[in-house]
């Protein structure tokens, strides 16, 4: 009788109050008990597993299903979403750099990146890009390819709208049997969310980050900026009204989980179904989520700049305003070409730093420097790229309705 009230009385608060709940649990263990209790980080595993695992099954059939059932006439808001998606990004990114020209940050190198391979040049990220759409539908899914799962979800979604209603009505059955699942998944938030971050400080800690403790201070602030003062101004454009509302639940809602998982394509569920609480077109964000968690990447252009810009104090490069501009640009197109999991923006470092002729043995010791502060830089990043795709397709629907009324 005490567990079924426990449990009831569990159910009725809030999933953000229950994920606090379990980040508090998990500090306390992971302070307490770090190795009498090391099983629980297989919580926080088992949970990401399990995201990751549904993800690329649901947006399969949400777009499939969005796109099928699409009447002709019948107006998303699309155009709107990705101009919001690719300006927010450039200019995260142009912010960095400014951040970067006024905080000048050195870094402290360090060896052991040796067996990461990075992309060469901008034409091998393209070139990637463009195989990813080609790829055979059975491999996007088994490797959450999303630019693949997209490609295919459009053109099963487009070849659909010719089929008989029960087929359509078919796939639409299986969509929200999926949603249901990853219903089911996110329950377990919190248990996970406790695995995380107790893995998370029982392993790794702090004290490795206070050599790095200005380049961190620079990238969360960067980003902090960002969320609440440069996304707020493009949403205030957007929809002519005050955006904090918005911004602070889409942070809250979207945002804290994604700190924990750091993986924006896990975090597609979880923002599906914010996007479903905020009332939001389901034709338009079954689409828009999904493809912000491949390009819509303010976060990971600041990482992107900030540690470029630090290589090139650090080496004594000089860097003028034309050539930072260029950055920007660089910067952005990098960031869209970041893979939706955890760290996939380090990678594409020595992209930037080629701009500035830093050979690749040296960039990929920044890279490496990103992997050590990642403990903080990854997680705020990808809370940042996360709730940034709900915010950006929340503004666009709320202009669009806005329009009818």
């Amino acid at each position: 009788m005490f567990l079924k009230n426990l449990l009831v009385g569990w159910n009725k608060i809030s999933l953000v109050k229950q994920i606090i709940i379990g980040l508090i649990i998990g500090i306390i263990l992971a302070v307490a008990l770090p190795k009498q209790l090391a099983g629980i980080a297989i919580l926080g595993d088992l949970f990401v597993g399990a995201l990751k695992a549904v993800a690329p099954v649901l947006v399969l059939f949400l777009v499939m299903s969005a796109i099928s059932q699409h009447k002709s006439g019948q107006k998303t808001n699309m155009k709107s979403i990705l101009v919001l998606y690719l300006l927010g990004t450039f200019l995260a990114g142009f912010v960095a750099v400014c951040a970067s020209f006024v905080f000048k940050v050195r870094l402290v190198l360090a060896g052991g990146t040796q067996d990461i391979t990075a992309p060469e040049g901008l034409v091998e990220v393209l070139k990637t890009l463009i195989f990813k759409v080609v790829d055979n539908p059975i491999n996007a899914i088994s490797t959450a390819n999303y630019i693949g799962i997209l490609t295919w979800a459009i053109l099963l979604g487009l070849a659909l709208k010719f089929a008989s209603d029960n087929t359509k009505n078919l796939i639409s059955d299986i969509s929200n049997a999926v949603s249901q699942v990853v219903k089911w998944v996110i329950k377990f938030a919190p248990l996970g969310v406790m695995g995380l971050v107790f893995n998370a400080i029982s392993t790794t800690g702090i004290k490795s980050l206070i050599d790095y403790g200005k380049i961190v201070l620079l990238l969360v602030s960067v980003m902090i900026f960002v969320a609440l003062v440069l996304n707020p101004i493009i949403v205030y454009f957007t929809i002519k009204k005050n955006p904090y509302p918005l911004v602070f639940k889409c942070l809250k809602d979207s945002g804290i989980t994604a700190f924990f998982t750091r993986s924006s394509a896990a975090n597609i569920p979880v923002n599906m179904q914010l996007c479903e609480r905020l009332g939001l077109d389901k034709d338009t964000y079954s689409i828009s989520i999904p493809l912000g968690a491949t390009i819509n990447m303010a976060g990971a252009s600041v990482t992107i700049a900030v540690l470029t810009m630090a290589a090139t104090y650090t080496l004594g490069i000089t860097v003028d305003l034309p050539t930072a501009v260029i950055l920007s640009f660089l910067t952005a197109l990098s960031a869209c070409g970041a893979s939706g999991v955890a760290g996939g923006s380090l990678l594409l470092i020595p992209l930037a730093c080629s701009l500035f002729g830093i050979p690749n043995d040296i960039a990929m010791q920044v890279v490496g420097v990103g992997f050590i502060v990642g403990v903080i830089q990854d997680s705020c990043e990808t809370a940042l790229n996360s709730s940034t795709d709900v915010l950006f397709t929340a503004a666009a629907d709320i202009r669009e309705k806005s329009k009818i009324k």
